[in-house]
């Protein structure tokens, strides 16, 4: 398939096909990518030479979740930043500037991916400590942790180059990539765990090696591509203009989704203090809440290529239309979705683990958080739609305060005279309805700053 057929004209036409057609492959390209995660979880849980190894496994992963993601949401930011550029350039055909883009943001995407996996790496140990991580689970934890950040360079490499080929609207080929390397991570996952008999540290080493096969084929197809964001070796260099622009959209939302982690550390933290049993099946929610949340998450990502490329073309006109349909589309994934889950919550679980235990925390988890998901897409997609604009330090300032802020205060305040793992979730529905509303007002504000019609058509 010629590389001209793979990208979306997000500049004129019906939207709402081709919203489907960038966030289909998008979704199933998110999902795969979870099915790392869960693939981890589910061979160490299932698959362990005892009932307690496959707990303690389970609870290790459980615990290092909010901390690989503070750690990596500083670099998928700049990624969303990268997006923008990318997308604004090709939409505006500026050639030359899509290229600087591209090698500017891999040049980034290599810089920081060494730099933050050696801080993790001599960090993760304190850090497990200082959230409470039970002893017996504490050993586990940090071998998992250790050994999934020494890949952390190509786990970026193929996010950054998955966002350049999204700005263009190309989200088939990553689906593909994907689907390559979760293949080979769930056979490596199960060689590892029940062939040569290891624990965490197995299916650590099963994830590096897959998403770096997912690195090479995004790096190679960027490398063998024919048009203005080709990607050459010799070309790797930092254009200062752009990157500062990068850094502009991209460390404010890498900012916000560490901080946003800190809020969840907190949360894990106080789950922790409720035992293994406890730690297990929140663990095991999580992952399911991760198939929801990627896929409202492909909806965000198209608010921001779609917002960023009309921006770049002059096609002001379609930008409220954008968050229309995206607001319409995130709404109806999260609710069917989000329901679905609950509804088969325990058999879902149970894919996990079998202990009943384990499946009851679980499933408490479920009940409050997947019947309000929907709340938490709404609140990213207005998000995005402002990135899309170019206003990076507005929505993180709006973030902050009200979802990582409101969760803060809810933990130390109402959480500590109603000490119960329901009240610590609420946190959450209730963050992201503020959170999405002030987002909304906010994006009403900036709009105004912009043309309502379009170039050609207000000449």
């Amino acid at each position: 398939m010629k590389t001209r057929s793979l990208e979306i004209d997000m500049c004129s036409g019906a939207l709402m096909p081709k919203l489907l057609l960038f966030s289909l492959p998008l979704m199933l390209s998110g999902i795969l990518q979870l099915f790392f995660n869960a693939a981890d979880m589910v061979v160490i849980g299932r698959f362990s030479e005892t009932e307690e190894i496959a707990e303690l496994g389970l609870a290790a992963i459980g615990a290092t979740a909010s901390l690989t993601n503070f750690f990596i949401n500083v670099i998928i930011g700049v990624s969303v930043g990268s997006n923008v550029m990318v997308a604004r350039y090709f939409g505006a055909k500026r050639d030359r500037d899509v290229h600087d883009a591209v090698h500017t943001s891999l040049m980034l995407c290599i810089i920081l991916g060494f730099a933050v996996g050696i801080a993790a790496i001599f960090l993760c140990r304190p850090i497990l400590i200082l959230m409470g991580t039970p002893e017996d689970v504490l050993p586990l934890a940090v071998r998992y942790i250790r050994i999934y950040f020494c890949g952390l360079p190509v786990i970026m490499l193929y996010n950054f180059g998955s966002a350049i080929l999204r700005a263009v609207g190309d989200t088939r080929r990553p689906l593909f990539f994907l689907t390559v390397a979760g293949v080979v991570n769930v056979c490596l996952n199960l060689f590892f765990v029940i062939v040569l008999h290891m624990n965490v540290e197995g299916v650590a080493l099963a994830t590096v090696l897959s998403q770096g096969l997912s690195a090479f084929l995004v790096l190679r197809c960027l490398a063998r591509s024919e048009t203005s964001y080709r990607f050459r070796i010799r070309d790797l260099s930092v254009n200062r203009r752009i990157m500062k622009r990068i850094l502009q959209i991209g460390l404010p939302a890498g900012l916000q989704g560490s901080l946003f982690s800190i809020s969840n550390i907190l949360i894990q933290s106080s789950v922790n203090f409720f035992g293994g049993t406890a730690m297990a099946g929140n663990t095991a929610c999580q992952s399911l809440e991760g198939f929801v949340y990627t896929s409202m998450n492909s909806v965000y990502q198209a608010s921001i290529s779609f917002t960023s490329q009309n921006l770049g073309g002059g096609k002001y006109s379609r930008i409220n239309r954008i968050l229309l349909d995206c607001f319409l589309l995130v709404t109806a994934i999260g609710l069917i979705m989000g329901n679905l889950f609950y509804l088969f919550g325990t058999q879902l679980l149970g894919l996990y683990n079998e202990n009943a235990g384990v499946v009851a925390y679980g499933l408490a988890r479920m009940r409050i958080i997947m019947t309000t998901y929907c709340l938490c897409g709404i609140m990213e997609v207005v998000c995005g739609s402002l990135r899309g604009l170019g206003y990076g330090i507005l929505p993180m300032i709006v973030s902050l305060l009200g979802a990582c802020g409101l969760r803060i205060v809810w933990i130390y305040t109402y959480f500590q005279s109603h000490h119960t793992l329901e009240v610590l979730y609420l946190s959450y529905p209730i963050s992201w309805a503020v959170t999405a509303l002030v987002h909304l007002i906010c994006f009403f504000i900036v709009r105004r700053h912009f043309p309502k019609e379009s170039r050609e058509k207000a000449a």
